[in-house]
Order: C-alpha cells, then structure tokens, then sequence
C-alpha cells in the first residue's frame, strides 16, 4: 500500500485508520486540525478532507514509485560525477543532508570528495542538479559527466554497488508481498489493512532508494518485477482499506 488513498475522507474514517496503529482518535483531531492550518490538508465539506495544495507535490513524489524503471535509458558505460571536497566536512548537518541527497540518487563515494553513479537516468544534468540541490546538495556542488576513465588497478567503480544484496532485497521484498497476500486473505479487514500498509510502505521504500542501476551492473529485470508486483499488491491492500470506509 502506498496511500490509503487520495480521494476526500470523513474524519471517521481517519480516526478509524489511526486507531489500527494506535492512535487516539483525540490524536486524530488534533492531527487533522494542525494539517489543515499548513494547507497539507483541505476542509472540503463538513467533516470530510482532502489532501491540500501544499501536500500535492509530496503526494507525487509518493506515488512516483510506479514510474522508477522509466526513469533510465539504456546505459553507455559513462558516468556522473559530484566533487564535494571544496564543500568542507565541518557542518555535519551540511553534511548528512549532502550525503543524503547524493544517496537518494543513487550515487556511491568513489573516492574522498568524489561521488559517481552510472549516467543512465533520462534526466538532465542540469535537471538532475536541480533535484539534487533541491534535497540538501549544496549549491556549490560541482556535477560533470564523465565519458572515459583511467583507473588505477584495483579499483572498480562497478563495485560499489553490491548486486548481490540488490538482488536479496528484491526477492525479499517479492517474497514478502506474495506471503502476505495469502496470509491477508484470511485475516479481519481491520488487520488486514494494517499488515498491508506497513509491508507495501517499507516495499515502497525500497523502490524509491533503490540507484537504478543499469542491467550492467544490477539487476534491473528484478527490480520492475518487485515494482509490478507492488503495483498489484497495491490494489490488494486497497480492498481492505475501502472496507474501513
């Protein structure tokens, strides 16, 4: 499950969604109100609410993940590059939002000061800057593509990403949207809907911090079948969910 969904909700509803994991529909309220006042949320009738215009670009960026594998185009074997060591190390908040943003993207620290990852992302440079920038990169972050390299023997930059682990995590992940699915089938709407969240979040996720690496390097056939079958999972846990309703 990504979102229990982005139509208009009753407050009930909400409160009933919160008391699965917990929470005090007083909670509930107090939440609803607070988002409300920072336009993340819209009154759009008594008692019923709708995600608000602050919150539309974060939704997008939520259900984003249904797109990952069209974000590459087959891969030429060059790289991009970020140079950082100018930036200094001494702001660790600077730092771990950098570090942050870079990883977000699929890059790996190749060596002190330089980040890299395969250049096969359809976005531009300068688009891909501004994404960067726009997460916690800072501005005066240098990006370059990198056509050719000479390196020294041993070093690999293919190596910094483990398929090994790639691949475990995305049959882990298939693994456990298929068990759950039998297993959901049996249960109380209510514990249903709760089990399906919690799995199709952390699958969701994995989706969205996944490098999107090429099929040189990854196993990118893998990972758009983790992400069909999450779309499909999807509309499973969603069943649940407009039991709640």
């Amino acid at each position: 499950m990504s979102v229990p969904g982005r139509r208009p909700q009753t407050l009930a509803y909400l409160s009933r969604a919160g008391g699965l994991f917990g929470m005090e529909p007083t909670a509930i309220r107090m939440a609803v109100t607070r988002l409300v006042k920072e336009g993340l949320l819209e009154s759009v009738d008594r008692g019923v609410y709708a995600t608000g215009p602050k919150a539309a670009a974060f939704t997008a960026e939520i259900s984003s993940w249904r797109n990952a594998p069209d974000r590459t185009r087959p891969w030429g074997g060059g790289w991009i590059g970020v140079l950082t060591n100018h930036l200094g190390r001494t702001d660790r908040k600077d730092l771990r939002a950098r570090m942050r943003a870079l990883r977000l993207y699929g890059f790996a620290q190749a060596e002190a000061g330089l980040w890299v990852r395969p250049d096969n992302l359809r976005l531009s440079l300068d688009k891909l800057r501004e994404a960067l920038t726009g997460i916690g990169l800072q501005e005066d972050a240098l990006l370059l593509t990198i056509s050719d390299t000479a390196l020294p023997a041993g070093v690999d930059w293919q190596g910094l990403w483990s398929t090994d682990d790639l691949k475990a995590t995305y049959e882990g992940a298939i693994a456990a949207m298929q068990g759950s699915r039998k297993a959901a089938a049996k249960l109380p709407a209510d514990d249903a809907a709760r089990e399906t969240l919690l799995i199709g979040q952390s699958v969701i996720r994995t989706i969205n911090l996944d490098p999107l690496l090429p099929e040189d390097i990854g196993d990118a056939a893998l990972f758009r079948e983790m992400v069909s079958e999450m779309d499909a999972y999807d509309a499973f846990g969603r069943t649940f969910w407009d039991q709640l309703a």
